[in-house]
């Protein structure tokens, strides 16, 4: 059994028991959180939203926040000494997705 949730602008593939990082969610660690369900299949049952599945619900907690990797952007032009170094971490929450529900 696994579904497609959409968060932060992204999709993802999940199924009860994974770890998924997603965007900073407002959420405290040890809180519920839902997800929008794009796509849902359960081995014979395949649904496809349009754009959602309003009776499938994904439900999971929310288990630490996290910085992801450091991303560094480096820009120069030659010939004329200018150089700039920039680096970005991206705010993250671990989820841990605890069931899917369908009815």
């Amino acid at each position: 059994m696994y579904a497609v949730i959409e968060t932060g602008g992204k999709q993802y593939k999940v199924s009860p028991g994974d770890f998924v990082e997603v965007e900073r969610l407002p959420d405290e660690a040890g809180e519920p959180v839902e997800f929008p369900v794009l796509f849902y299949s359960n081995g014979d049952d395949i649904r496809c939203g349009k754009p959602t599945l309003p009776e499938i619900r994904v439900i999971g907690s929310v288990a630490r926040h996290l910085l992801g990797k450091k991303v560094v952007a480096y820009t120069y032009k030659r010939r004329g000494g200018y150089h700039r170094k920039k680096g970005h971490r991206q705010v993250l929450t671990r989820v841990t997705v605890e069931r899917i529900v369908a009815s």
